[in-house]
């Protein structure tokens, strides 16, 4: 068993340099998150049965539409998430339908021969390895003054929530759960996935809502934040 925070997370060692990606445009994976994905594509369900049987991990990572196609398909950004396969369940019309635990943030380092239809890279993660730690409330999450920005963030944006259950959430859970679900530019959520530390996310996250609340336009699709 490795190291991490739950029973089945591997140590930093454990983890393959050379992983499955599957690029989802908007679908923004971070640490200690939880994503659920519907598989129906074939290269894609392929992805998923090879990696049941290695590890029960791939990652996660958005296309980059400013850069120009690559032989493979879009370009990428170059920091994307590793995830595991929690739980799956197979549908009776050919589907996988799964849960992702998000577990390190890895750095793009080659692209690599396909397999089976999908896209593999090797990758980097020893400066994501703090990510295994188990995730601290001690986070100074000016949670109210969040929370307000989040109610006229969603009023503008047409979207409901389920209030009872975002208030009961702990502060690094909530964070995570901010970032990922909130319908952000895919500049904006990479900023949200590539910063340094929890403070720098807040700061970020809290100007998202700020300029969304106002329908203002970050520049370069991610605000300014000096």
């Amino acid at each position: 068993m490795g190291k991490g925070m739950l029973p089945f997370q591997p140590a930093l060692g454990e983890i393959e340099q050379s992983v499955a990606v599957f690029p989802l445009p908007g679908a923004m994976l971070l640490p200690h998150g939880r994503i659920p994905l519907n598989i129906f594509e074939p290269r894609y369900l392929a992805l998923v049965e090879d990696a049941l049987g290695a590890g029960r991990m791939f990652g996660m990572i958005q296309p980059d539409s400013l850069k120009p196609p690559v032989t493979n398909g879009p370009a990428v950004f170059s920091v994307g998430c590793l995830g595991r396969i929690t739980s799956f369940t197979e549908t009776e019309d050919g589907r996988i339908v799964l849960s992702l635990l998000g577990v390190i943030r890895f750095s793009v380092v080659e692209e690599l021969e396909m397999r089976h239809g999908y896209r593999r890279m090797r990758i980097e993660v020893s400066p994501y390895a703090g990510d295994l730690d188990p995730p601290s409330n001690d986070i100074a999450l000016p949670r109210k003054a969040l929370l307000s920005a989040l109610r006229g963030y969603f009023d503008r944006q047409g979207l409901t929530a389920d209030w009872n259950a975002i208030g009961e959430m702990d502060d690094a859970t909530l964070l995570t759960a901010l970032c990922m679900m909130c319908p952000f530019a895919p500049s904006e959520k990479q900023a949200l996935l590539e910063a340094a530390s929890p403070a720098e996310r807040i700061q970020i996250l809290q100007a998202l809502l700020e300029f969304g609340l106002h329908g203002q336009e970050s520049e370069g699709g991610a605000p300014r934040l000096s």
